[in-house]
């Protein structure tokens, strides 16, 4: 099967010869995919066939942190499963990179070659890097949660590769049981199961807008209406 190209375009916006990368958020449309796996077949982001696709974005095959990263993943493919969700590793590298990688470490998660990088920019998060002075454009660590319609209910906006795959499983538990898509935006240095939810947030703030209730009301339970 040939790759649909009207799925890979996108507005690079070029500016002094470097990406301008550009931001999907939550409640966004995300972009579909057809990409080729380790054996070279390709593989489709069909998110209707299941409650949640993780397409996790990482920057080289066989790189320490990498390797991590898709190991947890690997070893934690039960679990995902249990919650009727699918992982997808995507970095740049052909099919024989992707081979070879997953026969070294003995990976099972489905990995697929971006070699154009042209589904990292798409997702916006292939642009200029920083490493030993020396500054490239490459693919950034991030990770998106897609429901079952398409729509991006969580981004993981700076990973760490060394648990990671667990606190995606407890984001997963979270959108499951809250029944609401929107939940947050990780950021570097705060974990998914200390995050308080953007709509908790803002009725907290509202909530310090309005008079002072009597005592008679101030204790009553606030009932939660789930979106």
């Amino acid at each position: 099967m040939s790759c649909d190209r009207e799925v890979f375009r996108v507005d690079l916006g070029l500016v002094r010869g470097d990406i301008t990368m550009k931001e999907l958020r939550v409640g966004a449309k995300a972009p579909r995919f057809e990409l080729r796996d380790k054996e070279g077949v390709v593989v489709q982001s069909a998110w209707a066939k299941s409650d949640f696709t993780v397409v996790y974005f990482y920057p080289k095959d066989n790189t320490p942190g990498c390797t991590i990263e898709a190991k947890d993943f690997s070893d934690s493919l039960k679990q995902f499963r249990a919650r009727k969700s699918d992982v997808i590793g995507v970095s740049g590298g052909d099919d024989r990179s992707k081979a070879k990688f997953c026969e070294k470490h003995g990976l099972k998660v489905c990995l697929v070659s971006d070699t154009e990088f042209s589904v990292s920019q798409a997702y916006g998060v292939y642009g200029p890097k920083k490493f030993m002075g020396r500054t490239f454009n490459g693919i950034h660590r991030k990770t998106f949660v897609v429901d079952s319609r398409g729509i991006i209910a969580y981004v993981f906006a700076a990973v760490k590769p060394e648990g990671h795959a667990e606190e995606v499983l407890k984001v997963l538990d979270q959108l499951r049981h809250s029944g609401t898509r929107k939940v947050g935006v990780a950021t570097a240095g705060t974990s998914a199961s200390k995050r308080t939810p953007r709509a908790a947030v803002n009725k907290k703030r509202d909530e310090a807008k309005k008079p002072s209730r009597t005592a008679a009301k101030s204790g009553a339970a606030i009932k939660r209406t789930k979106r």
